[in-house]
């Protein structure tokens, strides 16, 4: 019987969590769902992409320090701050 009872509560605990989760967020593109964060992530690295190529064109490209972890975090950065905006 402590045995029963013990494997009921973390069901029961698990599922009472999980019953507000909806579905994932995706957007009809072309009459396929895609998720939405995959969309803010290539908005965001194609953004940083552009900053990079924008800071080089000015000549200011070289004096980035680290430059990978610099267009990381502006990739990261503009993801996040696409998702906020558009998914809320």
């Amino acid at each position: 019987m402590l045995i029963a009872k013990s494997r009921w509560l973390p069901t029961s605990i698990c599922t009472g969590l999980l019953a507000g989760c909806s579905g994932a967020p995706s957007q009809n593109i072309l009459g396929s769902y895609f998720p939405s964060w995959l969309i803010c992530a290539l908005v965001g690295l194609f953004g940083s992409i552009l900053v990079r190529e924008v800071l080089n064109a000015a000549g200011v490209g070289k004096s980035v320090p680290v430059p990978i972890l610099v267009y990381l975090a502006l990739a990261v950065a503009l993801s996040f701050a696409l998702w906020l905006t558009w998914i809320g």
